[in-house]
């Protein structure tokens, strides 16, 4: 993805950072912003799996989690949780 320049000289001088770790922090935030609900859920699954937890305590920290994001994803039951995981 092409970022404007203009952003980018912009948050420069108000910010004092390097224009190109401003380029990488602002793809970083597109693509933060720009996951879905189902991504998501599979990505923070995936993540707190490897942390050692275990779905009960998974499902009801994602549906935490979706409550917090930026996307609207309603309320999510734990099947439908499961089935975005699972399929």
């Amino acid at each position: 993805m092409e970022l404007p320049e203009e952003l980018l000289e912009h948050l420069s001088r108000v910010s004092g950072v390097d224009p190109g770790r401003l380029r990488q922090v602002v793809r970083e935030t597109l693509a933060y912003f720009g996951e879905t609900a189902p991504e998501f859920v599979a990505r923070r699954h995936r993540e707190l799996q490897a942390d050692g937890l275990r779905n009960a305590a998974i499902f009801e920290r994602l549906q935490q989690e979706l409550d917090a994001r930026r996307f609207a994803a309603g309320k999510l039951t734990e099947r439908q949780l499961r089935r975005l995981i699972y399929g």
